[in-house]
């Protein structure tokens, strides 16, 4: 008669277990749908009254800027660097971001920033605007509200750049850098704001679009093609190699825009697929030994130079997409929580092969150029 209490224990212990297991099980199946859930907004966008707007005339609406934006010093480089940054917003009540939300800079400055700002410090001054970015939510869903979000975010980073244009520019030479939502922002800014004007064109060193998808028929800018060709466009989306997942997905369910300003699927269309190890869009495979260094640059002080580890990675450009060997270091690995996992990562594997790269065609825009080659 003892032995049936403990008996019954161990049956409900059991039983507990297998329900937990159940619902571990079924949490991590639907975990985009769950999440999904939690940053929905829950209001149609077209009663969302958005966050008040920037106003770039103050530092404050500035993520990164130089100390005296309207006087170069003879101690900075030469050139300047626009940076679209990637999504740190989550959302959840909002579409879109203020631009002083806490968790949201704190994540820019901490991660971000450091990882993919960072290769371009010694290339240019930085101009990173804040802008009213699309939640995180808005990349999960291909609901017309979120394509309205992203279609909102573009107006402040084309005002941005207007202002940064009109005040700080004074007919410098710069770089484009656009990261995942950046960067998708970025192309359109490209395509109306310098591609028409000869003058800017003349001007712009090159254009890196980073893990961002940009058909290849109907590019903002020629794709570079070559090392310290200039005036050119470097935009590449990667995966792992065997992720065949993700890399459907990317095919799948990425937007571009279109010539009214829309999202639309990229619709079966190739992507241009710049390979940053070979400087150029090409389908070579590029071994892990021409690889200048990764590194993860998380928590690094603004400006600090990282630590490199090189022959991480190989790369080649398959069908549009950007196949990458899977790094050796732990420090290059996937992290984090579910939200985490779907922001670009808190790593760089292309830091010093984009420093090289993007230093390389400044110069080369330097250059005095022959009649011949006008």
């Amino acid at each position: 008669m003892a032995d049936r209490p403990r008996g019954f224990r161990r049956l409900v212990t059991a039983a507990i277990v297998l329900v937990a297991l159940v619902l571990s099980a079924a949490a991590y199946v639907w975990r985009d749908d769950i999440l999904r859930t939690r940053l929905d907004p829950k209001e149609p966008f077209q009663i969302y009254d958005p966050p008040p707007a920037p106003d770039y005339a103050q530092r404050a609406a500035w993520a990164l800027m130089p100390k005296a934006p309207e006087t170069p010093t003879i101690g900075e480089p030469a050139a300047d660097v626009f940076f679209v940054g990637p999504t740190t917003f989550d959302g959840g009540r909002h579409w879109n971001a203020p631009i002083d939300d806490p968790k949201a800079d704190r994540l820019f400055r901490q991660v971000m920033a450091p990882n993919y700002a960072g290769p371009f410090v010694r290339v240019g001054r930085i101009f990173a605007p804040r802008y009213r970015q699309a939640s995180l939510y808005t990349l999960m869903t291909l609901r017309d509200d979120a394509k309205e979000a992203r279609r909102f975010a573009y107006g402040d980073v084309a005002a941005a750049f207007r202002y940064y244009l009109s005040h700080y520019n004074q007919d410098r030479p710069f770089v484009i850098v656009g990261v995942e939502q950046g960067g998708t922002l970025a192309s359109r800014l490209i395509a109306e704001e310098i591609a028409p004007h000869p003058a800017l064109r003349s001007r712009i060193a090159a254009a890196y679009l980073i893990q961002t998808v940009v058909p290849s028929d109907r590019p903002p800018l020629p794709p570079c093609i070559a090392p310290r060709q200039t005036g050119c466009l470097a935009a590449w989306a990667s995966v792992y190699e065997g992720d065949p997942e993700r890399a459907q997905a990317l095919i799948d369910r990425s937007l571009v825009w279109n010539e009214t300003g829309q999202l639309v699927n990229l619709g079966g269309r190739t992507p241009v697929c710049f390979n940053p190890l070979f400087g150029a869009v090409v389908d070579a495979e590029a071994p892990a030994r021409l690889s200048l260094g990764a590194t993860n640059a998380t928590g690094l002080e603004w400006g600090a130079r990282p630590a490199f580890l090189t022959r991480q990675v190989g790369a080649r450009c398959e069908k549009g997409l950007l196949r990458v060997t899977r790094p050796k270091s732990p420090s290059l690995k996937p992290s984090g929580s579910w939200t985490d996992r779907r922001r670009v990562p808190g790593y760089n594997l292309f830091f010093a092969d984009l420093e090289a790269d993007a230093s390389a065609r400044v110069a080369a825009l330097a250059e005095p150029r022959s009649p011949a080659a006008d």
